[in-house]
This record gives C-alpha cells, sequence and structure tokens, in this order.
C-alpha cells in the first residue's frame, strides 16, 4: 500500500456504450484531486466476463494510460467478487468504488476522500433525487435499506449507493460471496461513529439498461437472514444443518398422523416444523457460501 495513492475501482459487465465515458469523466476528477491535494491514483477496471466490446475497449484505455490498471475475471461472476478482486489488488491507502453504468458522478470523489482524511473508515453516497422507476426501484430499495439497517445496526440510508470510500484495509477484512455486497459496509463490521454519509445526485443511464430489478430486493431478503449469524459462521453452518434436519425429523411422523386423523393444530404444527425446516435450511446454505467463499476466494482474476 501506497502512502499518497488512492485506487478507484469500477467493475463492468457488457458497459461497451460507457466505458469512455466513465474513464473520461473518472481521470478527470482524479486530475484534479492530484493537483490539489497532492494524491497520485490508479484506475482499477474489473472486467465482470463481458460479452460485448468492453474488455476491448478496456484495453485500448490502458494502453495508452499507465494510470488504468485492468483485471479481467474467467467469467461474469457479479458484482462481489468484482469489488473483491478490485479490494484485495489495489494499492492505496484509501479505496473508492462506483459502478460502469455512468450513473455515478465521479466529481464525488474529493468530497469522500476529505471525509477519510478526517478520520472515518467509510464515507458513503446516499442517492437524491433519483432516475429510476417508483415502484420497481425506489420503494422497494427504501424498504430494503430500512431493513438492512434493522438488522445490521448499521444507521446507513442508501447501502444501495455503490459511489463509496474506504480506508484500503476495511473492505480487505472479507472475501465477499455473491449477493453479500449489498450489505456494505455492514458486512466489514464498522460502528455508526466510523460511517459517514454524503448526498449524491443520481443520473440517467448514459446508454444499454439497468441490470437491477424488482427480483433483488427479494434476494436481498433471502442473504440478510444470514448476517446475525455471520461473526459465528463455522459454528452457526453447523447448528443450522442440524436444526433443518431436527424440523424434518418432527415434519415427517407428523405428516403420517395427519393423513390419518386430520386436525387444524396438527396442520398449524405442519407448517410450522416445514417452514422452520426451510428457513433454517436457507440460512445454513448461506452460511456455507459464505465460509466457502473465505477459504477458497470469490474470483479468479488476471491482470493485463
Amino acid at each position: 500500500m501506497e502512502g499518497k495513492l488512492i485506487s478507484i475501482v469500477i467493475p463492468m459487465h457488457n458497459e461497451e456504450g460507457n466505458v469512455k465515458l466513465v474513464y473520461e469523466e473518472t481521470k478527470a476528477v482524479c486530475e484534479e484531486i492530484k493537483r490539489e491535494k497532492g494524491y497520485d491514483y490508479e484506475i482499477v477496471f474489473v472486467n465482470d466476463g463481458s460479452t460485448d466490446h468492453t474488455l476491448e475497449l478496456l484495453k485500448e484505455i490502458k494502453a495508452k494510460d499507465p494510470k488504468v490498471r485492468l483485471l479481467s475475471m474467467d467469467r461474469n461472476r457479479g458484482e462481489a467478487a468484482g469489488l473483491t478482486a478490485g479490494f484485495q489488488l489495489a494499492r492505496g491507502r484509501y479505496i473508492f468504488t462506483m459502478d460502469g453504468d455512468g450513473q455515478n458522478d465521479p466529481r464525488y470523489f474529493r468530497e469522500l476522500l476529505e471525509k477519510l482524511e478526517e478520520g472515518f473508515l467509510v464515507a458513503t453516497g446516499y442517492r437524491v433525487k433519483r432516475k429510476e422507476p417508483l415502484f420497481t426501484r425506489k420503494i422497494p430499495s427504501f424498504i430494503a435499506n430500512r431493513i438492512i439497517a434493522l438488522v445490521t445496526g448499521l444507521k446507513v440510508r442508501d447501502n444501495g449507493c455503490s459511489l463509496k470510500g474506504y480506508r484500503a484495509d476495511i473492505p480487505r477484512r472479507y472475501q465477499i460471496p455473491h449477493g453479500f455486497h449489498r450489505f456494505l459496509p455492514a458486512l466489514f463490521g464498522v460502528k455508526n461513529s466510523e460511517v459517514v454519509e454524503i448526498p449524491v445526485l443520481d443520473r440517467k443511464r448514459h446508454w444499454g439498461r439497468s441490470h437491477y430489478g424488482l427480483k433483488r430486493t427479494f434476494e436481498v431478503l433471502r442473504e440478510l437472514i444470514t448476517f446475525p449469524f455471520l461473526k459465528r459462521a463455522p459454528f452457526y453452518e453447523k447448528f443450522f444443518k442440524i436444526w433443518a434436519f431436527l424440523h424434518l425429523i418432527g415434519a415427517t411422523p407428523l405428516l403420517f398422523y395427519l393423513l390419518l386423523a386430520p386436525s387444524l393444530w396438527g396442520l398449524f404444527l405442519e407448517g410450522a416444523l416445514l417452514l422452520g425446516a426451510g428457513v433454517s435450511y436457507l440460512i445454513y446454505k448461506n452460511l456455507k457460501r459464505f465460509n466457502v467463499a473465505q477459504r477458497e476466494g470469490v474470483f479468479k482474476v488476471e491482470e493485463l
């Protein structure tokens, strides 16, 4: 890790129409920060298995600009893996992230950097005047953020905003499994007093269509039920595996009994046992995925 160096990590998947704009805007902001505050910089693009011309365009940019680093995943592994690769391989004292779709404005990096210099471990944006559909994006996002804050205890208004800045050691604490990037920065175990938020204007996509949708809200809830058990994930993986099995053992003979002598209380109990088995198994599978990620990593990447 270098002293006066900042790293900008930008995962990209099939964003050929946005590559040039994202690069030029980010480059301009980084040059301003270099002049005004003396920080050198690197722009770390992570190609996440793109099947269009994204990789070719990034190669052209890298060939002309020594400040650009290009990491290419072996296949499409998702945003969590792309961020993890960038976090683990970035060289800067501070690491900043943004999406590769052009909706994030990199001019806010200067303000995020100032907050990190003040001593905050994480500086994160929250989007205002969002340019997205109300019922399929804004309302589900509002609900998901409130639930995440309730479960994690970290009062961040907009976990889905990709404009974030970290002291470099913070995001290297975990390999981030698929889907768990939606709980950043809570996943890294930071306290409310260590996180600061700044308002950022949201922009429309310059090109292409969003990779996000209503489905993502349900995925957040699916993984969020695992969050309280992550600090002792190896223990709880075994616990919920056994707990799910015990629920099934209880539900099976009860099912045969109900076939012979149906009753309302029996149906209620059967439903509760099957629900308990299902939820316990889901938590077990999520914890297993988390533990495997910590042991084996979540990305395979080549620096080009």
